[in-house]
């Protein structure tokens, strides 16, 4: 197929007390299961490091071109999936695994505070809790103002709003890395689905507007 969408999902590499970083087991679960023939997966592990990231996410973005980015994060608070509405500029005051972090204390000098994504994540949110899954999943307007929301917050300004953020309980805390991969496919499987109803709804509003302009 000469149309398919392209998707990237990262998981980050264990930090902290998260010797096994349950975001990067069930990006490689997804990996696994696959998103359907129509759509071109690929995966990448992040490091939990505020440098690498400011340098790896312009040249995924550049690389693969991907219709959505989607990143993947743990999140010790989360009992639910968690889908990210927002990324936040500032207030990175945790040190990374290299015990390091921004000196401005935010991600682009001259960013606006939040950037919000193009996705409405309740409308995600209520579609998958409704699919019968067996995963709960939540919406948070908070991603934490560590690596998980610097990220999100680079990669929605790169993307134009064009990427997404799914934090994840630690394993076994309550779901099993199996549970864990279906949710993914599951949520961005929905996320793909309302990308491609924007599309079409913009593509008719200018089919229409074109229509109209021709009557003079």
């Amino acid at each position: 197929m000469a149309n398919k969408k392209k998707v990237l999902v990262t998981g980050f590499e264990p930090f902290g007390k998260h010797a096994v970083n349950s975001s990067w087991v069930a990006v490689q679960e997804l990996e696994r299961l696959g998103l359907g023939e129509a759509v071109d997966l690929h995966v990448c592990e992040v490091p939990v490091e505020y440098q690498a990231v400011q340098g790896l996410l312009p040249s995924l973005w550049k690389e693969h071109k991907p219709q959505l980015m989607v990143h993947v994060g743990v999140s010790g608070l989360a009992t639910t999936v968690t889908l990210e509405q927002c990324g936040h500029n500032k207030g990175y005051k945790r040190l990374d695994n290299c015990s390091f972090c921004p000196a401005s204390q935010c991600c682009m000098d001259s960013g606006p505070d939040c950037i919000q994504s193009v996705l409405d994540m309740d409308t995600v949110c209520g579609r998958v809790n409704d699919s019968g899954l067996g995963v709960t999943i939540s919406v948070s307007k908070d991603a934490g103002r560590y690596l998980c929301d610097y990220t999100y917050y680079t990669s929605l300004y790169l993307g134009q709003g064009h990427s997404a953020f799914i934090h994840v309980p630690p394993l076994g805390k309550p779901y099993s890395s199996q549970d864990l991969g279906r949710a993914l496919q599951a949520t961005i499987q929905e996320m793909l689905k309302l990308l491609e109803l924007d599309h079409k709804h913009h593509q008719h509003c200018n089919h229409k507007h074109q229509q109209e302009h021709e009557h003079y």
